[in-house]
């Protein structure tokens, strides 16, 4: 009897991490599209998270103890998480394909355990070491070093600086996240996933509003279509997409996946996401990639898989994890809703 619930629960579980990975891979692909029809890079990622953040409003209200309790760890899961990932990767797919901005996001973990080896000087498995060179190797084959940078070096820039920003966001969480002691000295539960994530959303949406300056943006642009392949679409329909579901609902099935599975199972599911987006921006937008850089791309999941897998546990606290969806495991429910896209 436990043992049929145990995997049932485990089914339900990865169908809701996949649902996560494919509403996160589908963000860029309604995003560039709108770039490419006039709007500014920032103006979308502020639709994106202004939009999510009033519909995360009641959850906010819900958790409003979290001000006082983790202001830190909001403000910073806003400005890395929310504001930091999703402005670079939205600037870089304005300049590189979908699957290229996002496959170097995914040096993500390489840089998570070069933290840890470095900078907190805590071991790292060779099986975690071997993830990172993979990770960089393949993705030398994804931007084609042979030729020079086969694709324009600042949307490589930015790319890379959504890896730092989730880099960031990770380490906030490596001492942010776990459990500590109030004053009284009753034990002070982990923060809840989805309230970090509203707070998150509305700083972000603060951030971004002083940064984009939306009050510029020309709004007569959502009421036409974009182009994707030949093919135009409503541009309210894209926005619709970003917001509610590679948003709103990425997010909350990420979490809940987390809690039905575990962070690192949910996290290596969250490394299809960029194979998801890749897939969809060739399938939908035309981007193909050329096979060196498949195969690149493959070997970057490899290592995020591998450095995701291999992470080094500490004899307590948070363990410092890569890829897109776990980055502690007592914060993997936050992690798991991705930080980025």
């Amino acid at each position: 009897m436990h043992a049929s619930r145990g995997t049932q629960k485990r089914s339900a579980g990865l169908g809701l991490a996949l649902l996560s990975a494919f509403a996160f891979g589908g963000s860029g692909v309604a995003a560039k599209p709108l770039i490419e029809a006039g709007l500014d890079p920032l103006h979308v990622v502020w639709l994106r998270v202004a939009g999510a953040a009033v519909i995360m409003l009641p959850i906010a209200w819900r958790h409003r103890n979290l001000v006082r309790e983790r202001p830190a760890l909001l403000a910073g899961f806003g400005l890395f998480a929310v504001a930091g990932v999703q402005a670079c990767y939205f600037a870089a797919i304005s300049r590189i394909p979908v699957g290229v901005a996002l496959l170097v996001e995914y040096l993500a973990p390489a840089l998570v355990l070069g933290w840890v080896r470095f900078v907190q000087r805590r071991p790292v498995t060779r099986a975690a070491a071997l993830g990172v060179v993979l990770a960089v190797g393949g993705l030398a084959c994804v931007v084609e070093v042979w030729a020079g940078l086969g694709f324009d070096a600042l949307g490589l820039l930015l790319a890379l600086g959504a890896a730092c920003c989730q880099v960031g966001y990770f380490v906030l969480s490596d001492h942010g996240g776990q459990e500590g002691k109030g004053d009284d000295s009753r034990r002070v539960e982990p923060p809840h996933p989805l309230g970090v994530i509203a707070y998150g959303l509305i700083v972000g949406a603060l951030v971004l509003t002083v940064v984009a300056r939306p009050w510029g943006m020309d709004w007569s642009l959502l009421g036409g279509t974009a182009g994707m392949n030949g093919n135009e679409v409503p541009a309210w329909l894209l926005l619709g997409w970003i917001v509610l579901i590679a948003t709103v609902l990425a997010y909350a099935t990420g979490v809940v996946s987390v809690r039905m599975l575990s962070p690192q199972v949910a996290g290596v599911v969250a490394c299809l996401e960029a194979v998801i987006a890749t897939v969809l921006a060739w399938v939908l937008l035309g981007e193909h990639l050329s096979a060196p850089q498949l195969i690149g791309g493959f070997t970057v999941l490899a290592g995020a898989f591998i450095a995701q897998s291999a992470a080094p546990k500490p004899p307590s606290g948070p363990v410092a994890a890569g890829g897109g969806a776990a980055a502690a495991a007592t914060e993997g429910e936050l992690s798991a809703g991705r930080a980025s896209h």
